[in-house]
């Protein structure tokens, strides 16, 4: 038997209640049925109030409060700019400047651009491999450098 969804319940619910059912009735029969895998009382009681009540809908209803706050690619790209623009500009101005919570910006940069603070500007925590490259060339023409110089 495939798994039921909620939706699929809320209609067995709602059935039964226009039938009359009792919920700790409609409770005892979706046990029969579907066993371990049946709602709860009070889910089933709730929804049995609800459909007893007027409600059609077998949705959930549209949640109030706050929107939760999204991250989105324009926000991203904004931070990312201005930290490439100064480095060694810190959390909370970066979050006056894009309009941002500091908690915000604090989860761009770590998150998503992969940044951290080091010696009061931000770095990316991992390099390029084209970074790593020139790093290397450096490396080695220093040591070429004191190498010649060691005498």
């Amino acid at each position: 038997m495939s798994e039921v969804t909620k939706i699929e319940y809320r209609a067995v619910i709602k059935f039964l209640t226009r039938e009359g059912l009792s919920p700790q009735n409609i409770k005892n029969r979706l046990d029969g049925v579907y066993g371990e895998n049946s709602p709860s009382y009070s889910v089933v009681k709730d929804w049995s109030k609800r459909f007893r009540l007027g409600q059609e809908s077998l949705e959930d209803d549209a949640r109030t409060g706050r929107t939760v706050e999204v991250v989105t690619n324009d926000k991203i790209a904004l931070v990312e700019d201005l930290v490439l623009g100064d480095r060694r500009l810190k959390v909370k101005e970066i979050s006056q400047m894009s309009a941002l919570s500091e908690t915000s910006v604090r989860r761009i940069l770590h998150d998503h651009l992969g940044m951290s603070k080091v010696s009061a500007r931000w770095v990316p925590k991992q390099l390029s491999a084209l970074q790593r490259q020139r790093r290397v060339e450096c490396a080695r023409t220093f040591l070429e450098l004191c190498g010649d110089n060691s005498e």
